[in-house]
């Protein structure tokens, strides 16, 4: 009896030991046990199609009944953007650059090298070189492209398309929601009211946005057509002009999401103390002086942020065009996601994804080049 009972004690002391031993190393991992399910869902969902469509960009994917042939080329896909028979669809058409396009090019190249040799002067560190080279190369092969396209009376292709959409929305959002979020946050009556109202867009899907902008620029059957009609554009059809066409879409597009930078810039408003602006009054200060001096450095990093986050998803732009104009005329208003869909959706899934991986190399330098030089530059110049 006495043998049992001291195994029995024995072994109860081993369990809690053992529970005890569990106890701690659960303790100890449990972070990585609560990050493990996320990790192992972006893995799943977002680096393996990564890594996938990197792949078929390098090859030739074939379907076959019943199967699939893929065919390593290189970059023959990309080969065919830039200098074969798809660079009229991503670069435009070259047929010689105008004498403004000359200017303009040189104008540019003399800033670049500039720039390059007044940071080379100052603080040269050689990561910081590569990255501005990096940026200097994309500013100046933007330049380039417009130069030889918009500037000399040529097509521009799917990029200066998607870089157009890009930098004329995001001005014209930012512009607009910056002159709403100022005016919501004054002392005026029913300024909560305005508020809703101007948040309500941000909250229908794009391909309703899409079908209501096709409606309301119908100049013949439209519920503005008599508006269109007394204006003399009653015979005008947009879908058939390119810059209108483009204009439209970016109007669409700018209505959606300006009051995304409307609430973000009127939530930093918000939190500036009233206390600099009362004394500011005080003093004398005009209404500008105070924006200039006091409102705007206070709001220049949100502002830069809510811009660094609309010009990542601004490149992304695929329902409006889709809907609006198919991409028409022509490829006039054809984004190079709508691009890359349109050849996905022709089963050239190598094209689409070339073309999605340039999308994302233009993408990342332009938002990179953003946040080093606005949101990093503002803050080590408020840090000196």
């Amino acid at each position: 009896m006495s043998n049992a009972r001291t195994y029995r004690v024995s072994n109860s002391e081993h369990n809690q030991s053992l529970t005890h031993r569990l106890s701690e190393w659960f303790d100890r991992q449990a972070s990585t046990l609560f990050i493990t399910p996320a990790v192992i869902l972006i893995l799943v969902f977002s680096i393996f199609p990564l890594v996938a469509s990197l792949v078929i960009a390098f090859s030739r994917f074939r379907l076959r009944a019943g199967s699939y042939q893929v065919r390593f080329v290189g970059l023959k896909n990309f080969e065919k953007q830039f200098f074969g028979s798809e660079q009229f669809h991503f670069l435009g058409t070259f047929k010689g650059m105008s004498v403004l396009g000359y200017a303009v090019s040189a104008v540019a190249a003399l800033l670049v090298l500039w720039w390059l040799y007044r940071y080379c002067r100052r603080q040269f560190w050689w990561l910081g070189f590569i990255g501005r080279l990096l940026s200097a190369a994309m500013g100046l092969g933007l330049v380039l492209l417009f130069s030889a396209t918009l500037l000399s009376g040529h097509q521009f292709g799917t990029l200066g398309v998607t870089v157009f959409y890009v930098f004329a929305g995001c001005l014209i959002q930012f512009v607009i929601g910056l002159s709403l979020a100022l005016l919501c946050s004054q002392p005026i009556r029913g300024k909560t009211f305005f508020r809703v109202v101007f948040f309500l867009p941000l909250m229908i899907t794009p391909i309703g946005i899409g079908y209501a902008f096709r409606m309301l620029a119908d100049t013949t059957k439209g519920p503005f057509s008599p508006i269109w009609q007394l204006a003399g554009l009653g015979d005008f059809s947009w879908s058939t002009d390119p810059w209108a066409a483009r204009i439209f879409i970016v109007i669409g597009d700018s209505w959606q999401w300006i009051p995304f930078v409307f609430i973000i810039l009127l939530a930093a408003l918000e939190n500036i103390p009233r206390d600099h602006h009362e004394a500011a009054q005080v003093d004398g200060a005009s209404g500008w002086q105070i924006f200039r001096e006091i409102t705007w450095p206070q709001l220049v990093p949100v502002a830069a942020t809510v811009m660094l986050i609309r010009l990542i998803e601004a490149f992304k732009l695929v329902d409006l065009p889709n809907i609006m104009t198919s991409g028409g005329p022509g490829i006039a208003t054809e984004s190079m996601s709508l691009h890359s869909y349109y050849a996905w959706r022709s089963l050239d899934l190598g094209q689409s994804s070339a073309i999605a991986y340039l999308l994302l190399f233009t993408t990342v330098i332009i938002c990179v080049s953003f946040f080093n030089y606005v949101v990093v530059g503002r803050i080590r110049r408020n840090a000196a």
